[in-house]
């Protein structure tokens, strides 16, 4: 099992930001976040909620040159298998190899659309099937079958899979099949460390590697100088956050007592059409003191030590999802918020290189 003085001398391999996809921002953004040092863009693919991430990651694949590009997240159940497979494939080859398929339940995409989220035996198909089609194979669908015909002239490898995990049996199935798996716990320590022992453990039960999977997660950091304006900053994300542990239906005994009353609040109060918005009546619900706990909110000395805990635990990638200070329009707030990252990256990142 992990521990922070086991994983004391333990660095990351990967720094990411996650920010969404916006016309007429998206390519110059990227050039951005790859100048300031992140290893990582992902975009979301909630089709109401932001523009399409496909099409703007490809320009963004132009802008830059090593920046790894993708999904956080698409889902299984608005894009069919075989169209997301023939997505990647395409953004892959136009971006030469650095594409991760970052996929999850897809609540908000579901929801705006009036249909359930994935389950987990949906996220396992996918990523199975995602697997199947990138590697040329041909597969049973209905009685049919299906095949990416056109791939083998492009001659791409098939894109890394990354599944965002916050329950127990989500992160066992996604040690089981994916090549990365990154939690979407919060950032307090013993969350992050909680979520790295289920995998621990279901990777000795299979008899799997450590080292054949990347660990990481989903990291809610606002860095700014003032500790109260970057709580602000964070309440949202850490709303959107303890959602994703009390979405409806979802055990809640398994959580630590700070943040199974506000996840319970959530599963019935959760404002879905304010979704990763400041605007949300369900974030007078979550107090000052869980935005501290469950997120990293502060000066720079201070997100260096909060984060050097979760690393310690042993995470390969962290995704930091970050915080603007601009609500509108669409594009300014992307740009407000990777503004925002820049005290981050210049007087943290270093720290974790």
């Amino acid at each position: 099992m992990s521990s922070i003085e086991d994983g004391a001398t333990h660095r990351l391999q990967q720094l990411g930001i996650v920010m969404e996809a916006s016309p007429g921002y998206t390519a110059r953004l990227a050039s951005e976040i790859e100048t300031l040092g992140f290893d990582v863009l992902l975009c979301p693919d909630t089709q109401n909620l932001s523009p399409d991430p496909f099409g703007q990651l490809a320009l963004a694949a132009h802008a830059t040159t090593r920046l790894m590009l993708g999904t956080g997240v698409t889902n299984p159940v608005t894009r069919d298998v075989a169209v997301s497979a023939a997505a990647f494939a395409t953004l892959q080859a136009e971006a030469k190899g650095r594409v991760i398929c970052g996929i999850g339940r897809g609540d908000s995409s579901a929801a705006h659309i009036g249909i359930r989220n994935g389950t987990t035996s949906q996220l396992r198909v996918f990523a199975e099937r995602m697997r199947a089609y990138q590697r040329g194979e041909t597969i049973d669908r209905n009685g049919t079958a299906s095949k990416l015909r056109w791939l083998d002239s492009v001659g791409v490898e098939p894109v890394p899979i990354d599944i965002a995990c916050t329950g127990p049996k989500t992160i066992e199935m996604a040690v089981d099949v994916a090549d990365r798996v990154s939690f979407a716990v919060g950032s307090a320590p013993e969350r992050v460390e909680w979520a790295m022992n289920v995998a621990l453990a279901r990777l000795a039960a299979i008899g799997r590697p450590r080292d054949s999977l990347s660990i990481g997660a989903y990291v809610n950091l606002i860095c700014d100088p003032d500790e109260q304006r970057a709580i602000d900053l964070g309440r949202m994300i850490s709303g959107m956050v303890a959602h994703f542990a009390g979405m409806k239906g979802a055990p809640l005994d398994h959580l630590p007592a700070k943040l199974k009353d506000v996840a319970a609040h959530m599963q019935t109060s959760y404002d879905m059409e304010h979704h990763a918005q400041d605007a949300g009546s369900h974030l007078t619900a979550v107090p000052d003191e869980f935005v501290d706990w469950f997120s990293i909110c502060g000066p720079p000395a201070r997100c260096r030590q909060r984060l050097e805990l979760l690393v310690a635990l042993g995470l390969d990638h962290v995704y930091q999802l970050g915080g603007a200070p601009v609500a509108h329009p669409h594009g300014e707030r992307q740009a407000a918020m990777v503004e925002q990252a820049r005290l981050f990256a210049t007087d943290v990142m270093p720290h974790f290189r």
